[in-house]
């Protein structure tokens, strides 16, 4: 599969720009193609435990299942995806996703699958997919140059959407007109598909490419989890990364959660009110995702930005007097956030130099999972202290109020070390150095 790009003006910024490599092309098309087919298990999967239990909570707690094993072990799995060669990892994981969901839709099809076998069997999904999930977002961005990795990124979040609805919907068209089995075998042939097309996938002319094998040979200390996880602490602008995306994550961005709570509740809508939402906020985050790819070089301060303006923004969402109202806030705020996520993930892949890049993804697998999971907690508690508009004002002002209080200390230590940074006859001291 050539990779040869057909021509494009320098320094394009087109958010599509990233397409113009055949292998992206044909990336593009397998991932959306598996993330439909993942939507479409994940919804079947939850009808399927409220069909085995009938209870909501075990729903749940199956889909914690899923996602706990991030929490410990992506750390392992990004020092995996550094050690082995990207393209091999990601074919074997998506080669061992695709049996257990073949497995899956055999024990369905059978009558065989309780609720025991269906835990471990999400278990073992989430522990995969601390492998899978670097591997396939870091062969993405080998195959284009640097300058082109936030339009992949841009293209990667446009085809999660899209992969998103198609796989719902044809999750109740497969289950009415075949069976659940039959959701979960298609699950399985979605990543047969990207595990045939990866062997075929061609970096183009100035992609970084990943060294592996004699050539990338280093004492085992260097390529320990230890030092993924020391580059992530000694480097300020992936910590200031994690603050803000932290901090956003735990006090807002959860708008399933509060603006469910606020249409419902003080704006008096129903459901379908929320759903008109939802579709804004969806349209929202594919808009963002278009702006986001057009990004050349995304910054931890356009990061923060754009974070304090979503934080404004969710302020005054909190204070809405009508649903119409909050229908015109809601479209930017998810503009805003879409944009923040592309330029976030752009800075977290392309920061750290290429035989890191995996186990630091591998750290912020892991932080982000404890953000997922602590996060809706911690929000329903403020909502249940100060009500819904009380948890949008309230964390939209602790997301700007933090955001601000540390650009004026990073300001102030900016500052601090252009005074005290010696002349060029004096011998630098060390602690200047690892400063700098």
């Amino acid at each position: 599969m050539s990779s040869t790009p057909s021509p494009a003006p320098a320094g394009s910024r087109s958010p599509w720009r990233s397409l113009r490599h055949r292998s992206m092309r044909w990336w593009s098309v397998a991932n959306f193609v598996s993330n439909a087919g993942t939507w479409m298990q994940l919804t079947v999967q939850n009808l399927l435990v409220l069909q085995i239990t009938g209870s909501a909570a075990a729903t749940g707690l199956s889909m914690s299942v899923q996602a706990a094993p991030a929490l410990l072990m992506s750390v392992l799995g990004g020092a995996a995806v550094d050690r082995w060669p990207r393209k091999l990892t990601a074919a074997v994981s998506q080669a061992a996703l695709a049996v257990i969901a073949f497995t899956t839709a055999t024990l369905v099809a059978l009558d065989r699958l309780d609720m025991t076998t269906l835990m471990v069997l999400a278990a073992v999904t989430g522990t995969v997919a601390t492998v899978d999930n670097p591997a396939c977002a870091l062969l993405g961005n080998d195959l284009v140059p640097a300058e082109d990795v936030p339009s992949a990124i841009g293209v990667g979040a446009l085809v999660f959407n899209a992969g998103r609805l198609a796989g719902a919907a044809l999750a109740g068209v497969t289950v009415g007109f075949l069976g659940t089995a039959a959701a979960y075998f298609a699950n399985g042939f979605s990543f047969l598909f990207v595990t045939a097309v990866i062997p075929f996938l061609r970096p183009a002319a100035g992609a970084v490419r990943q060294v592996t094998g004699r050539a990338a040979r280093r004492p085992a200390s260097d390529m320990s989890v230890r030092e993924g996880l020391a580059f992530f602490a000694r480097r300020p602008r992936l910590l200031a990364l994690a603050g803000v995306t932290g901090i956003s994550a735990v006090f807002g961005r959860n708008y399933g959660l509060t603006l469910a709570v606020l249409v419902t509740g003080p704006l008096a809508g129903g459901a379908g009110a929320f759903g008109t939402v939802s579709t804004v906020l969806a349209a929202g985050g594919i808009v963002g995702a278009v702006l986001g790819a057009r990004l050349r070089r995304p910054s931890v301060r356009l990061v923060g930005a754009l974070a304090a303006t979503g934080a404004l923004l969710q302020i005054v969402a909190g204070l809405s007097p009508s649903l119409a109202v909050l229908l015109v806030l809601v479209l930017p705020m998810a503009v805003v956030e879409s944009v923040s996520d592309t330029a976030g993930t752009a800075v977290l892949q392309t920061d750290p130099p290429a035989h890191l890049r995996g186990r630091v993804l591998g750290v912020w697998g892991s932080v982000g999972t404890l953000w997922s999971l602590g996060g809706p907690p911690a929000l329903g508690l403020l909502m249940e202290l100060a009500g819904p508009r009380g948890a949008l004002i309230t964390g939209g002002v602790v997301i700007a109020a933090s955001i601000a209080s540390g650009h004026l200390l990073h300001r102030r230590a900016t500052l601090a070390t252009s005074v005290t940074l010696p002349s060029k006859d004096t011998v630098p001291q060390p602690t200047l150095q690892t400063a700098a």
